[in-house]
């Protein structure tokens, strides 16, 4: 496994180290001891997946609360994705900046999202499904959202063609 940071604080892309032969490849995917060598928390509890039927979907921008704040770990298994996250963490030093990365199942990329982040993606590809690994049960109680496109922020989503559930887009602008 390959780790670098991107530009927001504590956040990783993990890429795969393939071993590659005329079969194919193998990788490691997720190695809870190479990632704690990194800082990475790697105490999974859950893991869910996400199918997206056309290009344009967008889900989030989703986190939970404290005290059951999760990291994510998202890697898209089929297609392609526009993975987004925005870091709330008061104290962080790129607090409020956004960052975004395509993840696909041809990269082979997973994007480690800190505790304190908003997650989000756009499917590029008709078909797509994503897997997220996370070190928090789903606690309704905490779960919170910022609205997709919040001028605050600016992310800049690839596709202009936007669905988006009821529920996401009823989600607010980002209060402090």
């Amino acid at each position: 496994m390959i780790f670098s940071e991107t530009p927001l604080a504590g956040a990783f892309h993990v890429d795969l180290e393939r071993r590659v032969d005329e079969r194919g490849f193998f990788a490691r995917a997720f190695c809870a001891n190479e990632s704690t060598q990194h800082g990475l928390k790697t105490g999974i509890v859950q893991a869910n997946i996400s199918r997206n039927l056309r290009k344009g979907i967008v889900r989030g921008m989703h986190y939970q609360r404290a005290p059951h704040a999760e990291v994510k770990m998202v890697r898209c298994v089929a297609g392609a994705i526009f993975d987004a996250i925005i870091d709330l963490r008061p104290g962080s030093p790129t607090h409020l900046r956004w960052y975004g990365v395509e993840l696909s199942r041809d990269n082979g990329r997973t994007h480690y999202d800190p505790e304190g982040f908003a997650h989000g993606y756009q499917s590029l590809t008709e078909d797509s499904e994503v897997l997220y690994l996370v070190t928090e049960f789903y606690a309704p109680g905490y779960e919170a959202g910022i609205r997709w496109n919040d001028p605050r922020f600016g992310i800049r989503w690839p596709l202009g063609d936007v669905l988006v559930s009821p529920k996401d887009g009823a989600l607010p602008d980002y209060t402090p």
